[in-house]
This record gives C-alpha cells, sequence and structure tokens, in this order.
C-alpha cells in the first residue's frame, strides 16, 4: 500500500481517537457527561462561528417566538447538551447493552412491535437528537427484526472501519449510500427495520419545503423507500432527561393520505420532525447548516424536484428569505436592471426584496411592485452607518451587489450578511462569497448593458424565459399624441447632447406636422439653460419643467406624455421602463449597449469612424450629432404616432 501525507494524518487522527475512547471508557458515564458539558461550554465561548450559526438557525426557527437573549440562552444550554452527548456517544459505544440500558428508558415500543407484527418492515425516521448512538441499540425494542441504517462513509477510512465494526457489534447492518437502494428495499421487503436521517440539508437532490416555516433542501429518501416496500414510517427520537439519562421516544405509524405525492408527504414529515424538536430544543444538532445558502443556485426555479408545501400550507405563510440588492447609483442603470430584480422575485415563493439604493433613487424603487422594502442611502452615509440600517432591516441572507465598487461590497460585509454576490473587482473579491464570472470579451459583440444584471439573477437560479420581466408597470394610462415631452442636457457631458438649436427646430417640424403638440422640458437644475433657450423659443406651446422635478415628478410627467425626444439619459431609461416610447438621440455612446429598452422606441444614431468614444467633451468636429438633422428627429416621432394610432 502506497504511504502518502493523507494517509498518515488519517492514521494519526484515528490514533488519537482511540486513545481519547481508551481514555472515556476507563471513566463513569456520569463523569464523561459532565466533562462533556464543560466542553460544550467552552466550546460555547470559543468556536464563534458556530455559536453564530447555531444562534441565526434558532432565528429561524423561533424568532417570532423567542427574543434575543432567549435564544442567546437556549444557544448555550444546546452546546452543553451537545457537547455532553457527543462524548457520552463514544463512551457509550465501549459499553454493553445491559450497562446501557439502565440509563436510558423507552416510550412507544408498541408501535414497532404492531407494525412487525403486521409483517411490514419499518423506516425509521431519525434526527439529529440528543446521543444518537443510543440509536445503534435497538434489539430490546426488536429483538426479532433485522435490523440496517444508511450511512454516508467518512473520509477517513480507519475511522470509519472502526465505527462500522462498533455498530455491527449490535447487529445493526449498515448500508451505504453509494452502493444504491436497491438492498435496503430489499432488507425491507423482508420485514427488516432501517434508520433515516431526514433533518440533513439535501442539496440539490432534495424537495424544498418548509422546516419551521422556511424553505430547506429536504431528503424524500424515506417516503420514496416506503412508498415502494409498504413499509411502516416511525419517527425515533433521543431526549436527554437528566444527568447520563436519556428517553427514547417511538412514534405511532405515519400513514400518509393515499393521494399525497412524495413531496407533500417530505414537506409534512418536516412538520412531524419540527414537533419532536420543539420538545426538546436544547437536544437537536443547531450547528448544522439546516438552511444552507446554497452556490450557485439559491433561487429555485431551475431545481429538478422545485419546492413543495405540507395540506393546509400557502406561499404566504413562508417565513421570507430575504435578499438585499445594492442598486446601480445611475438612474440609468437602475432602470436597466430591473428585469433582473424581477427575476430574482419571481426565483422563489419566499423572496423578499430589499433594494439599498442612494437616496435620490427611492422614489423609483418604492415604484416597483416586485420590491418589498427601500433603504435609502443619504450622500453622507458613510459605511458604518450603512451597515447599521442594514443590520436593522435584516438579517439578510443573500446580497446581491449590482455595482463593481468596493463600497458596495463593504456596506454588505459591514452589515453582516453571510452570502455576498458580485462580480469580481479590485480590492474586494475577499469580502464576496460567491463571484459571477464576467462575460469573455473575446466571445463576440458586447451585448446590452442589460444581460450584465440578467447573467447575475441567471447564475443564481432565475428563470429568464418569461418576458414579462421587461413589460412596463401595470395600470399606466395610454396618452393620446398630444403632449411630447424633451430632453436635452445629459449628466454624464457635452459628448451626448445633441445640438440646442436642432432642439428647437426638430421641434418646430414636429408642430407644423402635429398642430395640437404641446412641448414639456424636462432636466436637472444644471440643464435650465437649456431649458429656457428652448422654450423662449418655442412660446406659448412649451412648458420649462426643467430643474423644477423631483424624481417621483419627473415619473408622473413622463407617464402623461406620448413619448419623449432624448438624449442617451437617465430620462430615457426612464421613459423606457415606464412604457412610453422614446426617439434616442446617440452619438459619442453605443446604443446596442445601453439604448432604451422594449419595443416602439426610435434609435438616431449615424456612426462615424471615431465612435463609440465615451469621452465627456468631443476633441473634434462633433460629427457623431451634427449629421443627425431635425427632419430625422420629426420622422421618428411621425413613425411612433403612426403606431400609437
Amino acid at each position: 500500500m502506497r504511504v502518502t501525507w493523507e494517509r498518515i494524518s488519517h492514521y494519526a487522527a484515528y490514533l488519537a481517537y482511540r486513545a481519547f475512547e481508551g481514555l472515556l471508557k476507563l471513566l463513569p458515564l456520569g463523569c464523561v457527561f459532565l466533562l462533556g458539558k464543560l466542553c460544550g461550554w467552552m466550546a460555547y465561548y470559543l468556536l464563534g462561528y458556530y455559536r453564530n450559526l447555531a444562534q441565526r438557525n434558532m432565528r429561524h426557527a423561533f424568532g417570532e417566538e423567542k427574543t434575543q437573549r432567549q435564544i442567546q440562552h437556549l444557544s448555550r444550554q444546546a452546546f452543553i447538551t451537545l457537547g455532553a452527548n457527543l462524548l457520552s456517544s463514544i463512551k457509550l459505544s465501549t459499553m454493553s447493552e445491559e450497562a446501557m440500558y439502565r440509563h436510558v428508558q423507552f416510550e412507544g415500543e408498541e408501535h414497532i412491535r404492531e407494525c412487525l407484527r403486521q409483517g411490514r418492515g419499518c423506516v425509521y425516521l431519525i434526527a439529529h437528537l440528543g446521543a444518537w448512538e443510543i440509536l445503534a441499540h435497538m434489539r430490546k425494542v426488536s429483538p426479532e427484526a433485522e435490523r440496517a441504517t444508511m450511512y454516508r462513509p467518512l473520509s477517513n477510512p480507519y475511522l470509519n472501519a472502526h465505527i462500522l465494526k462498533r455498530r455491527e457489534r449490535t447487529g445493526l447492518k449498515a448500508f451505504d449510500r453509494k452502493d444504491g437502494f436497491a438492498a435496503p428495499m430489499k432488507h425491507l421487503r423482508k420485514g427488516g427495520t432501517i434508520g433515516i436521517l431526514i433533518d440533513q440539508h439535501a442539496g440539490d437532490r432534495g424537495h424544498w419545503c418548509p422546516f419551521f416555516g422556511r424553505l430547506a433542501s429536504t431528503s424524500s429518501l424515506a417516503p420514496l423507500m416506503a412508498e415502494r416496500t409498504g413499509a411502516a414510517m416511525l419517527t425515533l427520537s433521543i431526549m436527554t432527561v437528566g444527568h447520563a439519562r436519556w428517553e427514547m421516544r417511538i412514534g405511532k405509524a405515519f400513514e400518509p393520505a393515499k393521494e399525497n405525492s412524495i413531496a407533500t408527504t417530505t414537506a409534512e414529515l418536516n412538520l412531524l420532525m419540527e414537533t419532536i424538536i420543539r420538545q426538546s430544543p436544547k437536544d437537536w444538532f443547531w450547528v448544522h447548516n439546516r438552511w444552507k445558502t446554497t452556490t450557485p443556485r439559491f433561487l429555485l426555479t431551475k431545481y429538478r424536484r422545485g419546492y413543495s408545501l405540507p395540506e393546509g400550507m400557502s406561499e404566504n405563510d413562508l417565513k421570507p428569505f430575504k435578499i438585499l440588492i445594492r442598486s446601480p447609483n445611475p438612474l440609468g442603470d437602475a432602470c436597466m436592471s430591473i428585469p433582473a430584480v424581477r427575476a430574482i422575485k419571481r426565483g422563489r415563493p419566499d423572496a423578499e426584496i430589499t433594494v439599498l439604493c442612494p437616496e435620490n433613487l427611492t422614489t423609483f424603487w418604492q415604484s416597483e411592485q416586485d420590491v418589498d422594502q427601500v433603504i435609502p442611502l443619504p450622500p453622507s452615509a458613510g459605511n458604518r452607518l450603512t451597515g447599521i440600517k442594514i443590520r436593522e432591516q435584516g438579517p439578510f441572507d443573500v446580497a446581491i451587489l449590482f455595482p463593481n465598487s468596493t463600497r458596495s461590497a463593504i456596506e454588505a460585509k459591514k452589515g453582516g450578511i453571510p452570502h455576498i454576490v458580485g462580480y469580481p473587482a479590485k480590492w474586494r473579491n475577499r469580502m464576496i462569497h460567491q463571484l459571477i464570472t464576467p462575460r469573455d470579451a473575446s466571445s463576440g459583440p458586447r451585448p446590452h448593458h442589460v444581460t450584465h444584471y440578467l447573467k447575475m439573477a441567471e447564475t443564481i437560479g432565475a428563470d429568464l424565459s418569461d418576458q414579462t420581466i421587461f413589460d412596463p408597470p401595470p395600470g399606466i394610462p395610454r396618452p393620446g399624441t398630444g403632449r411630447i415631452a424633451i430632453s436635452a442636457g445629459a449628466d454624464y457631458g457635452p459628448s451626448k447632447c445633441w445640438p440646442t438649436d436642432r432642439f428647437i427646430a426638430a421641434a418646430r417640424h414636429i408642430a407644423e406636422r402635429h398642430p395640437d403638440t404641446h412641448f414639456v422640458l424636462l432636466g436637472t437644475k444644471s440643464e435650465t439653460e437649456i431649458g429656457k433657450k428652448i422654450a423662449g423659443e418655442l412660446g406659448a406651446d412649451c412648458e420649462d419643467m426643467t430643474g423644477k422635478t423631483n424624481l417621483k415628478g419627473l415619473m408622473d410627467e413622463l407617464k402623461r406624455c406620448a413619448l419623449l425626444i432624448t438624449n442617451d439619459t437617465g430620462s430615457m431609461h426612464l421613459a423606457a421602463h415606464l412604457g412610453v416610447p422614446t426617439v434616442a438621440i446617440f452619438g459619442s455612446t453605443e446604443p446596442t449597449w445601453t439604448g432604451p429598452l422594449g419595443k416602439g422606441h426610435e434609435v438616431l444614431r449615424h456612426h462615424v469612424p471615431c465612435s463609440p468614444c465615451f469621452l465627456r467633451n468631443c476633441p473634434m468636429d462633433f460629427s457623431c450629432m451634427k449629421k443627425i438633422t431635425p427632419l430625422e428627429v420629426a420622422g421618428a416621432v411621425d413613425d411612433i404616432f403612426r403606431r400609437l394610432a
């Protein structure tokens, strides 16, 4: 046999375990129990990660029932009890069954005997409760039945072989999960019994079912085997009832309704396990990540088995899976991220979406029906204050960072969010738990910027086949053709701005063709001079709202307009989001990357050798913009009006 460092380390660990086991064998069980309590107490204070995990799990289970102080007290009790039971389990495995039985009382043995009398096998529904080593010693309860368990081998082959030998000493047969399920089912059909853990995270192969009201991936192996073999399902639980004393509780046979699917039965078994854990919550293994946020897909639309609810429970009864989305800072980018936000929200029935955004975007995000909460950030908010705000609205399960900034990662980290998703960027990668692979620049032409956000949604499990994620918000009335908005500025810089005199000329051409037209000028305070110039030239048929509207007012004005004539601006993206057609004028930027989303828009762009340059100021002759004529803009308006007619 080839000697490797891995084998040496495994063998060293095995020898250490055997030495420790030998030491415990010399001590009375009561002393071992007391020593375990002391170890559990120390672990509570020393192992911060597991303490926090246990308390987070308890908040998932009891957050609406217990205060934080009560949860802290229960978690300390659970650590102490776990320490006592782990050490006692090692000691119990070295004791004779007769000696062990003096420390264990049994309740409900008649339920097993009744099933065996009927000639049925028994599937024991077991969990990580109490000193579960006792579960291997069932000979007293059912001496006539051939007993077995399903197990997953330990990575240490020496320890694995040692523990299997201990199990076989009790008459327990062990079936390796890797060998399939044909042999275990044959065992059940012959009237044998088999124990199956049902309280573990089952990963991609599980059914997502409520556990303490919160969706968790759950194995359906137990009900599946029972259905295929006609075996009964009974719960077996071990409760700590005193100093080095335990009680094995055997429940009545669980008989699911005939019309139940395997998925529904699996969900009902979770409810049954909840009831058992509530009888002695300090005994459950809270340091297991039962409600694990799976990677890469924690949305559920693409899971093979999906999610299932027990009879009488609806999606509204589920505890929320709280997702914090960090909004992009520019208005245009925020608009382009809306389809991804909707896909994420629809990715699982318990999703609760909170958006963290700059204060000036609060109204925009509050208007989106798929957003449940908004956390506005004042311009002066630092990372510490932002972290406090996040913690106050949380705790959150996941943060999704749409910006590529380091600051957004620090905000999520300060907010105590355990799973952060984002694209890689300088200085922040170590703060992100799930990095989204960027698009390969050599894979072809760069797609629209909306795909930057949609790729994040798809990677975490969203279904992008639902095209309604691109729809404008419902309930916006369709105005007539008489009111046209103009946005003649651009925050980015002059290179994005079509000349003001051409906006004036285009408006005059439109007014000649459509005499009932009324223009409204929109823009920021920095664009008031542009507004004054255009309004002065167009006269009474032009209303100058430049610098006079907040974001809500801008949205209200756009909803009243038949269309918007605009440069590449945030207002263009906002109008497209609201379902308002746009005549979008592009020069230094690229419409295939940042053009208006949706149908019914007219994009005007004359490609020149230096475009797109993405410069704020044109160093040359501004030919990309000058080649677009007022008559082209008026013609584009005519085309939109024809479609609206």
